[in-house]
């Protein structure tokens, strides 16, 4: 039987070769194909996928553990397997229909998602038709199905968000990605003209923040009872922990050794490297162990048939989201105190920095919004997020 640390130990012993092939990977600018070869033969697509189609149905801090690691050797290839993988785990939250219709002939089918609600939607007889651009798919060369954001139209009521599940064949890939940082992820944009999606192959936003999904009936572990929005926050929040960790490794390599050019003194005898040391170590350590703490919790309450508050849901989000807020000022540190040979090309930190970078221009890892959110539930105000 796999266990969760046989999984770590696969994704680590994957990291010589996934640093090998940095710069293949920033050329294609998409993951190589044996790169995917590697993840799916050392089952690490599976970590939360379900038991009776394939899967390991493990906690989520089992993946976010092999994200880690696998960040130390690529961030785009762990930011790539964290968003994939969490894909696998909501699917589970669909109708089994739809599960059958990825999984049924192949369990190591791949879905990448887009799920800005930037869709058109209109509500025909079975479904919908469903057309529209959407930008920030990533991995998605590599994937047979892709979860793309719409709203559905309604009469009266709230905004009704859906995550709709649409296949290959039904849309084409415009092959736009020319980035600075995360090159490698190939999140380009999907383009959908005017296809139809039938009812079951939808996920409503509100039944995943109720953690009652049309997918539970089946798959009744209480994994897949834990919050859609928890779950995926941290897919794109995690590869920065293995980049952070990384970059304190590559700098104490190099800084132990070092002679100052400039006075031919010990760089690591000079105060600000032993700070910037000793605070990137402590700050990784604090945020895996929020990580760790948040997730045991959860999984805690969901076991045993209790409710997460909906402040702790908000204290949660608020806390996945300055991850990379507070990893990319350790790099920063790291990177600016490592002296002008980090500014080439093909350095590791060039490389952590600019992908950390990267990392935060995505929308889940802006505290802004969560920070209001959150300051807001201490003040008595209602909570606004329904991604928690």
């Amino acid at each position: 039987m796999t266990t969760p640390q046989q999984l770590v130990e696969r994704a680590r012993a994957l990291v010589p070769a996934l640093r090998e092939r940095q710069a293949k990977t920033d050329e294609l600018r998409r993951l190589p194909d044996e790169t995917i070869a590697d993840l799916q033969a050392a089952g690490l697509f599976k970590v939360i996928q379900p038991a009776r189609y394939g899967g390991y149905e493990m906690s989520p801090q089992t993946l976010f553990d092999v994200q880690m690691t696998l960040a130390e050797g690529c961030g785009s290839t762990a930011w790539v397997f964290g968003v994939v993988s969490v894909h696998s785990w909501q699917l589970a939250l669909f109708d089994d229909k739809a599960q059958q219709e990825v999984w049924g002939d192949n369990q190591d089918v791949l879905i990448s998602s887009s799920y800005a609600p930037t869709g058109k939607v209109e509500r025909v007889d079975g479904g919908f038709n469903f057309s529209g651009r959407w930008s920030f798919s990533s991995g998605c060369d590599h994937c047979d199905w892709a979860f793309l954001g719409g709203f559905v139209p309604v009469e009266q009521g709230p905004p009704d968000m859906r995550t709709f599940l649409v296949p290959k064949s039904d849309y084409t890939i415009d092959d736009n990605w020319h980035v600075a940082g995360l090159k490698g992820t190939g999140s380009k944009d999907i383009v959908v003209d005017n296809v139809f999606v039938p009812e079951h192959r939808t996920h409503k936003l509100i039944d995943g923040y109720k953690q009652k999904s049309p997918g539970n009936e089946v798959n009744t572990a209480a994994l897949y009872r834990l919050p859609f929005g928890q779950i995926f926050v941290r897919s794109v929040s995690t590869t920065a922990i293995g980049l952070a960790q990384r970059s304190l490794e590559v700098f104490r390599e190099r800084a132990a050794g070092r002679i100052a050019a400039s006075d031919m003194t010990k760089v690591a005898l000079e105060p600000r490297t032993q700070r910037v040391c000793a605070e990137a170590a402590t700050t990784i350590k604090e945020i895996k162990a929020v990580l760790r703490s948040n997730f045991q919790e959860m999984t805690t309450l969901v076991e045993a048939g209790e409710k997460i508050t909906i402040p702790d849901r908000i204290q949660y989000r608020y806390e996945s989201s300055m991850v990379v807020v507070k990893l990319m000022s350790v790099i920063d540190e790291l990177f600016s105190a490592s002296g002008g040979r980090a500014i080439f090309e093909g350095n590791e930190l060039l490389r952590c920095f600019l992908d950390i970078h990267a990392a935060r221009a995505h929308y889940a890892n802006n505290p802004d919004k969560p920070g209001r959110n959150l300051g807001g539930s201490h003040l008595g105000l209602k909570n606004v997020d329904f991604f928690i």
